[in-house]
């Protein structure tokens, strides 16, 4: 698999770490694309490859593509713009990595084995940092006998994979993940802010929290943020309100009533109104305690 020339589109944070991760271990990375082209530039010199300027380029040089875009229509846009990926699609193997509508994802699968490509599905629930270790948590789907083909490659990139089903299921586990992590980190902001308005030591207060039922993994990676007020950017807010979205679509096609999923999307979309959109999503701290309001 190492011979395997490998191609990005969606250099961002994730990335760039995962490309850098591949060429660590020894594999070709031919070609990078970014709306942003600067940053594609600036990566494909440190990696030695090109940085094209048409999506199309990077299958055309690549024999393994992974698109790791932002929302369902940069998604439509590398896809079935009339510059595309598909545009050399045979025999090719495109890793979609994207936390988008599930529809999107089944769509691009369809179209890409209609092209003659090979299409898996490989949301990922890890950090930036886990992207450069290659230590990504992969929940996969799409044809079970391409991502068995493909697992090599898939864990040079990561320490556990789940295979969850056919077309589309990775993303929907995906936004529930998702809207879980969010709800809870909307939660755990108004406890503080609440602890806040009641004159408790914050620093007990989290610390009495991780010995009870108020526990949680956001705890550990956003309380300590909302309580310096450091919000510098892991996951977005404009991503949560995204991916609340996803989830809160998916419920109403279900005909559930999801309250808190709602009252949720509405925190994080109120944040983006005030311009907070880009900072992390422990930020949402900053509009929920009382002695932060400006």
């Amino acid at each position: 698999m190492k011979s395997t020339k490998i191609g990005f589109v969606g250099v961002g944070r994730m990335g760039a770490n995962m490309a850098r991760r591949l060429k660590e271990v020894g594999y070709p990375v031919a070609a990078v694309f970014d709306t942003h082209q600067e940053i594609a530039v600036e990566l494909a010199k440190e990696l030695g490859c090109d940085a094209v300027s048409k999506v199309s380029r990077v299958s055309e040089l690549s024999d393994s593509v992974f698109t790791v875009v932002t929302d369902d229509a940069a998604m439509r846009q590398i896809y079935f713009a009339d510059d595309n990926l598909l545009a050399h699609a045979a025999g090719r193997l495109f890793v979609n990595c994207a936390t988008i509508s599930p529809s999107v994802h089944v769509e691009v699968a369809k179209k890409g084995v209609e092209a003659g490509a090979k299409v898996i599905e490989a949301p990922m629930a890890s950090s930036v940092t886990h992207a450069r270790e290659g230590k990504l948590f992969f929940m996969l789907a799409g044809d079970r006998a391409v991502i068995e083909e493909s697992e090599p490659l898939l864990k040079d990139l990561s320490v556990k994979m789940k295979y969850v089903g056919g077309p589309g299921k990775a993303a929907e586990l995906k936004a529930l993940v998702n809207m879980v992590m969010n709800i809870n980190t909307a939660g755990l902001a108004e406890g503080l802010a609440l602890a806040d308005a009641l004159g408790l030591d914050l620093k007990i207060v989290t610390e009495v929290f991780s010995q009870t039922g108020a526990n949680s993994r956001v705890l550990e990676t956003d309380g300590p943020d909302m309580l310096d007020r450091e919000h510098s950017t892991f996951f977005s807010a404009a991503h949560a309100a995204k991916d609340s979205g996803i989830a809160l679509a998916l419920a109403k096609e279900q005909g559930l009533n999801l309250p808190l999923l709602d009252a949720c999307k509405h925190q994080y979309d109120r944040m983006i109104e005030l311009g907070l959109g880009e900072i992390d999503k422990s930020g949402i701290s900053e509009i929920t305690f009382r002695s932060r309001r400006g």
